[in-house]
């Protein structure tokens, strides 16, 4: 029996050799919502047979059990309120087919941690990851440059030839007001994504780089995350930089760089009229009367004022995930009006706190902190030099649900399996064997 441990790694590390390229590969087909969710879920599955195979033979887990239950732990998290929320949803059809079709986050976590568990695999994960947020913020900074984006480019090419048409439409491509990047001008998630996963880029290239590494990454992502024109991504950039930048720079110099940024922003400021017109509409909350607050908002305060009508009305366990756009015509402040994003109703509620209670209740916000204790308590108990490894994970998973910003739906195909994702890196990262 001396020998089982490495014979056991061994068989685990060809089993599940996949992995690593799995996970890569979810991420950079984002900018393809199906294939990206398809990869997502036919390698869930492949992770649930591979484990119940693996279980037959009576073998033990091919990961951590710390790491096994506290995947458990954050998916039932996640997962329990759209359960809870589903029997008198006001659209139960969707309420249940949501419920049945996000179980497949569970073997996905496991999966994410599966392929953490050795240093190489950390070391494969992380770089790729690091390397394909490079390549789209390169591409994005080139796509201001020139006005295209080769990716995007590239990428309808492919789809034109596949398909015989293209991603977007020639009046989506001509209304855009932002850098829409290798995401395109019909998807225009480019900030939202580079601010999430921006701790990788900026640890990698602080570890390769040193502090000249950080500086160059930051200030290239700043810019491509200020001209992709998401204030919400402005504000998680704005909070990766403060914790970054302390730990890399120190006080002093984070105070130079951030000067230096204030400089480099009016510049960017005066170059750039789409930067103009977000700032410009940022300004309108300055103004006394409410409408100023809500167009500044793009309309997202009439629609938190909504969602705290459906909290009233439903305050134990909501409306059902997915549920917001059916109960939107009875909690509209001012139907009326014509709202700010154009028309139609509301589809979520634009702000993870208020899209938990409306649609979950109070017992989905509850479950949500106990996912969140599940979390702080795994980190407290962590050693520095885990710690240390599992901070980039950590950090992106903070700011993708710091609670006073805004937010896509955390129960929509995209940011759910976005936030599914950085879960299953920082498990695997905490819970993952020594090098």
């Amino acid at each position: 029996m001396p020998n089982w441990p490495a014979e056991h790694e061994a068989a685990r590390a060809r089993a599940f050799a996949w992995t690593p390229a799995w996970v890569l590969a979810f991420v950079a087909l984002w900018p393809w919502p199906g294939p990206a969710e398809g990869v997502l879920a036919l390698g869930a599955l492949a992770v649930l047979v591979q484990l119940a195979l693996w279980a037959g033979k009576g073998r033990a887990l091919p990961l951590d059990r710390g790491a096994f239950w506290l995947a458990a732990g954050v998916f039932a998290a996640y997962w329990l309120p759209e359960l809870l929320s589903a029997p008198d949803a006001l659209d139960r059809g969707r309420a249940w087919k949501e419920v049945v079709a996000d179980l497949r986050y569970l073997p996905f976590l496991w999966g994410v941690a599966i392929t953490l568990h050795s240093a190489r695999g950390r070391a494969v994960v992380s770089t790729g990851l690091a390397l394909l947020l490079a390549a789209w913020t390169l591409d994005a900074l080139l796509q201001a440059l020139t006005g295209t984006s080769p990716l995007f480019w590239s990428l309808d090419a492919l789809r034109r030839l596949a398909t015989g048409g293209g991603s977007c439409s020639a009046a989506e491509a001509l209304a855009v007001d932002r850098l829409s990047g290798v995401f395109g001008p019909c998807n225009l998630k480019l900030g939202l994504v580079l601010a999430s996963l921006s701790p990788f880029l900026l640890d990698a290239a602080w570890r390769r780089g040193a502090r000249i590494g950080w500086g160059v990454a930051a200030v290239a992502l700043g810019v491509a995350i200020l001209l992709g024109g998401a204030r919400a991504a402005w504000i998680s950039y704005a909070l990766v930089l403060a914790f970054t930048g302390w730990r890399v720079l120190g006080a002093r110099r984070l105070l130079a760089f951030a000067a230096a940024g204030v400089v480099a922003l009016g510049a960017l400021y005066i170059a750039s009229p789409q930067l103009q017109q977000r700032v410009a509409r940022t300004a309108l909350a300055f103004e006394a009367a409410g409408e100023g607050v809500d167009g500044a908002l793009s309309g997202r305060a009439r629609i938190w004022q909504g969602a705290a009508c459906m909290v009233a009305a439903h305050p134990l366990n909501g409306v059902g995930v997915r549920g917001f756009r059916e109960a939107w015509s009875q909690c509209d402040p001012a139907p009326a009006q014509a709202p700010a994003w154009g028309g139609g109703e509301a589809f979520h509620a634009h702000q993870l706190v208020l899209e938990v209670l409306s649609e979950t209740g109070a017992l989905g916000l509850l479950l949500w902190l106990a996912g969140a204790w599940l979390v702080w308590r795994s980190w407290r108990t962590a050693t520095a030099a885990v710690r240390e490894r599992a901070h980039p994970a950590l950090l992106a998973l903070a700011v993708t649900a710091f609670p006073l910003n805004t937010h896509l739906a955390f129960y929509s195909t995209f940011w759910g399996g976005l936030a599914m994702l950085l879960c299953g890196l920082y498990i695997g990262a905490l819970k993952g064997r020594e090098a």
